[in-house]
């Protein structure tokens, strides 16, 4: 359910081929940003709007966590968070690459409506379990990113420990936790699908918004 979604989180460049194919430096540490709750949609086999006139359109797929408690310093991941899906941020890059340069915020660029699809969330056991397979994201039957979270600069544990320390972290907040190289355009007709562990999870079709 995507019900009572309080604060979305965000890594960037939380992979580091993904940094160096956009040409960024690799952080020391984690870098967060957020999108409004209002981002969030379902990634369940339906349409989903995106922005047509504003330059071009990138996805980005993400394991995705889901907050069960309120943070304490020194609490493990397995007791904090208690499920998992899969997302896609998107981001407008052309207007992300404006307002890099004047030092904005990147709220324009990745705070749009629909901007934060995520499937349906599952029960989080362990990482390890999560580790033992790839995601991936399929753009038109044909596969554009593979990534697997122990490829992670900041592990699961790093990023609740960073967020957590200097935002909080509460039942309802959820992580996009960074992706992996390949990111690229899509345009309204493009069919996306996102896959675990080699089976389809969901899949949505672009259109254009109004």
């Amino acid at each position: 359910m995507l019900t009572n979604i309080r604060n979305v989180y965000c890594v960037g460049r939380n992979y580091k081929l993904h940094a160096e194919e956009l040409g960024n430096a690799v952080p020391d540490e984690p870098m967060i940003f957020m999108k409004p709750s209002h981002a969030v949609v379902p990634l369940n086999g339906e349409t989903i709007a995106l922005p047509s006139t504003q330059g071009e359109v990138h996805y980005e797929a993400e394991l995705v966590i889901r907050i069960g408690q309120n943070y304490q310093p020194g609490i493990s991941i397995v007791n904090l968070v208690d499920a998992y899906a899969f997302g896609i941020d998107f981001t407008l890059r052309d207007v992300q690459s404006v307002i890099k340069e004047k030092g904005h915020p990147w709220t324009a660029a990745k705070g749009f409506k629909n901007s934060a699809p995520i499937t349906e969330f599952q029960a989080f056991t362990d990482v390890d379990s999560l580790q033992k397979a790839d995601f991936t994201l399929n753009k038109n039957g044909e596969e554009v990113q593979r990534g697997n979270i122990r490829n992670m600069i900041f592990d699961l544990q790093t990023i609740v420990d960073y967020v957590g320390q200097h935002y909080g972290l509460g039942e309802g907040d959820v992580i996009f936790t960074g992706t992996p190289e390949g990111v690229g355009s899509t345009v309204a007709g493009d069919v996306l699908e996102l896959t675990w562990n080699g089976e389809s999870v969901s899949q949505c079709t672009i259109v254009a918004a109004n």
